[in-house]
């Protein structure tokens, strides 16, 4: 009896043990901490593209006449992703907004919600449920002027010791009315991997 219980003991213990180990441990990090997980396109990357985009429309003496005495509506179109990888580049984009709009110098509308806000219009005046002398009159939405969109591309060169990444961000504002592309930039980053030598 006594050998049955030390051995149900002895399997408890190594059970509660292996269930420890294996335990996740989950610690909040640093979001602008430099991420060096592996090679692709990650949220130092977009940190970096958003920052120096948002900082060099706003300080472009072209712009900085746009703004002098207005703050000009635009909307962001969606950046074209040319690179191989599956990147979020709407989270590029909404970085880039955020930034502009906290500088106070610009308005923007949100074209990936027409829909919603259309489905909105007919439920106030459709439904029955809402009185229409209280409903938001049609017709009365303000129009962009400008339109800023970019690309995302890339270049990857792979050999057997090493592994060179690069990246160019590019971005423009048009003028809707003329057409007339009034400022443009780009940035680029350049990430490489290397197998680390064992025994050196």
């Amino acid at each position: 009896m006594k050998k049955y219980l030390l051995v149900t003991v002895a399997g408890l213990s190594i059970s509660l043990l292996a269930g420890c180990a294996n335990k996740p441990v989950v610690r909040y990090g640093d979001a602008e901490a430099v991420e060096t997980t592996n090679i692709n396109f990650g949220s130092t990357d977009l940190q970096k593209v958003a920052n120096q985009m948002a900082d060099s429309l706003v300080a472009s003496p072209v712009v900085g006449t746009l703004t002098a005495n207005k703050r000009p509506i635009m909307f962001v179109d969606s950046v074209k992703n040319k690179t191989s990888e599956h990147i979020d580049t709407e989270s590029i984009t909404d970085s880039i907004t955020t930034k502009l709009l906290q500088s106070g110098k610009f308005r923007f509308v949100d074209m990936s919600k027409v829909d919603a806000v259309r489905e909105q219009f007919n439920f106030q005046y459709e439904s029955g449920l809402v009185d229409t002398r209280k409903a938001v009159q049609f017709g009365k939405q303000v129009g962009a002027e400008y339109m800023l969109y970019g690309n995302l591309s890339s270049i990857v060169k792979n050999n057997a010791d090493q592994a060179d990444l690069y990246y160019k961000f590019t971005m423009r504002l048009m003028d809707l009315e003329s057409g007339l592309v009034e400022w443009a930039d780009e940035t680029e980053i350049r990430k490489t991997r290397t197998k680390e030598m064992v025994g050196w």
